[in-house]
Order: C-alpha cells, then structure tokens, then sequence
C-alpha cells in the first residue's frame, strides 16, 4: 500500500504538541510496517531525522501552508497533485486538514476542536478557515482518530458525525521525561530559578492556555508565600495577545515570572522534574501532554477541571476551576505546604501515565489506518 502522509508539521527543533503526535506515531508505524511505502509530503525542506526508514520517501511541494489562503491552495492543488501522481492508497493527515477534491480514503487526526467554543481567541482569518473546513473534513474522512473521549463526543456533537466513524488514539509523553535526582533539581533552580523553588508552565503561550489566570493565580498565591517561588513559563510568544500583556505589566509579583523561551527535551525534562508542580490550567484542551510528561518526571500536576483534563489526569492531580484564579492559587499553596499531599500525587501520577504510551498510541492509529483501508 502507499500511505501518503501530511507532514508539514515535523519542523526539526519546534516540535510542538500535534508536531510531537506526528514524529511519535509516524516513527513507529512506519518502522513496524515495512511492508508499505510512505510519502512524507512536507511544505518546505525537510531534515533528515524524520525520513525513519527505507520506506519513507520524502516529498517537498510548495507553497509553504501556514495562512489560511495558503492552507487552501497548498491542500487542494498541490497536495491533490501529489496524492494523483503517486497514486496515493490512503491519505493520513496528523493535523486534521485534508485535500476535499481527493477521491481517495483519508484519516484525519482532530486534536480538539477549541475553534469551535472560543473563536475570537484566533485572528479572523483563521477563525474563518477552521470554522468553514473542519467541518467539512470531518465529513470527507474516511475515518476520524481523536486524543481523548472528550474530544470524540465533542465531534459528535458539533458535526454530527456517526460515533462508529471515530476511533480514539490517546497521546503518549516522551520517554526521556523521567524524575530528576535531588542534585540535578538544585542544579536546574540555580540555573532558572535563582534556586528558588517554582512552578512551571509550558505551552504556546495562546489565550486558551489561560496565563491570564495562571498570573493572577501566582499574585494571590505569593502575598503569603514566603519561600520566594518563582512561575517559569517555558513556549513562544507567538500568540501573546494585549489581555495577556496587559495583566502580566499589571502583576505585584511580574518579577518572580521567568521566561524560559522555547526549551529543547533535555532541559525540558531537568526543568519539568525540578518543579513544585506543573500549573496546566488552560481553558480547553484535546488531551495535554505536558500533564502525561508531569506524570513521567515525578512532578505533580494542578490542571482544569473542564474539558478533557479530568480525563487524562483522573485522581493523580489536584482539579481547579480555571476560571477561578483564587482556586488555582489554593492549589498552589496545598501543592508548596503539603509534602504528604505532593507524594500522593507523585504516586498517583507514576501509575497514571503508564497508560499513555506511544507505542499504544502508534498501535490505535494503525488500527484506524487499517479499518480505513478495508485490510
């Protein structure tokens, strides 16, 4: 079978969360089926890291898709060309997006649908893209694969599509995430945090990641706080709007927030592992790795109590109304006071993320590409 892949967002030293679904899943199924041939069709030039194998042929055409006219044209002229021209078998694309004028099968990977429920939290343009195409994809895809059972019954309801369409594929965590000894953990404050206990967040830094709240949160939780901790916050600008600036100049304590920029896997896992606790309160989300990764490191975990965090997190992390920055910065001071209670967690969260795995995830994908397939 040929398998045609989009894979324009395998960018090499910017991985990000579907990015990380891409690299994660494509490594493995391409390397346990060697039996079919993959074209890897990427926007722009690639690096030689993601060609996993002698069955990944790699494909550059352009323009480079990243605005919504580009998105059009890259998806139904060029990536229709190319599927015509290898006499593609099935086409998989990891970021949902799919070419409508292709006559062939196709799995689409929706991650969440936060589009849907805060559009205004994107520029119009996009907003208006995601709100006209996805639907339609949704219905074009042979088979739909989802993060989380949040986020299938978010499909269902928003689309109608039929529950026996969508599988769901659950995101693994890096296994390079593992806890950090009590030396690297004084080493890694002295290095970010002027060895001052802190918390942490990672993440784009886009509204629905909530850091609005999570300021205000650390404010109300450091007027009585009097170890000094610090907010590391580790992901690009790219999506800083003038709310968040404007209540991050406003913050009392601004000065305890650190911004780490974008970090690579080794510092992120010294970083994650050395922590108070990750503070994951976005206001919605498919899944959230980072939570899985928290798990892995032995760090514990406050995250949302909406959309799908219950359901990763389960009983290993302590749940806030993220709307709500007086409740996040409760669980802030529960998390820095109480050792019995960051044991707990850290227990709880060891058991909890051995049911996040890549390997179960490249399995469930494959399943899905198969059903699609009719084999």
């Amino acid at each position: 079978m040929k398998i045609a892949v989009n894979t324009r967002l395998l960018l090499h030293g910017k991985l990000e969360g579907i990015g990380w679904f891409s690299y994660e899943n494509l490594k493995r199924i391409t390397m346990s089926h060697p039996e079919h041939e993959f074209y890897f069709i990427f926007d722009r030039p690639f690096h030689r890291e993601f060609i996993f194998g002698s069955n990944v042929t790699p494909v550059v055409i352009g323009p480079p898709a990243r605005h919504p006219l580009l998105y059009f044209i890259w998806f139904e002229i060029s990536v229709r060309f190319i599927l015509r021209k290898i006499r593609a078998d099935l086409f998989l694309s990891p970021d949902g997006y799919l070419a409508l004028g292709s006559g062939i099968p196709s799995v689409a990977v929706f991650h969440d649908l936060n589009f849907e429920h805060y559009p205004d939290d994107l520029p119009f343009a996009e907003r208006l893209y995601y709100r006209t195409f996805f639907r339609k994809y949704a219905g074009k895809a042979s088979r739909i694969a989802t993060v989380s059972e949040f986020s299938k019954t978010d499909i269902i309801q928003q689309y109608r599509i039929n529950p026996e369409k969508i599988d769901v594929v659950y995101n693994g965590a890096n296994e390079k995430y593992t806890p950090v000894d009590e030396a690297t953990g004084k080493a890694t404050r002295a290095k970010f945090s002027d060895g001052k206990p802190y918390f942490f967040f990672v993440g784009a830094l886009h509204p629905r990641k909530n850091l609005v709240n999570l300021f205000r949160a650390f404010d109300i939780f450091r007027e009585n706080d009097i170890e000094g901790a610090k907010l590391l916050v580790a992901g690009a600008r790219k999506w800083w709007t003038g709310e968040i600036a404007d209540v991050f100049e406003k913050m009392k304590f601004r000065d305890d927030v650190i911004f780490t920029g974008r970090l690579d896997t080794g510092d992120m896992q010294k970083v994650m592992g050395s922590a108070l606790a990750l503070t994951y309160v976005s206001y919605f989300e498919g899944f959230g790795i980072p939570i899985v990764e928290a798990f892995r490191c032995g760090t514990p975990v406050i995250t949302s109590n909406v959309t799908s965090m219950p359901e990763i997190a389960g009983e290993a992390a302590l749940l806030v109304d993220p709307f709500n920055p007086g409740d996040i910065a409760q669980a802030m001071r529960r998390i820095s006071s109480d050792g019995t209670l960051r044991a707990r967690l850290i227990k709880a969260g060891n058991e909890r993320a051995s049911g996040f795995t890549w390997d179960k995830s490249a399995e469930r994908l494959w399943k899905t590409i198969e059903k699609a397939l009719n084999i």
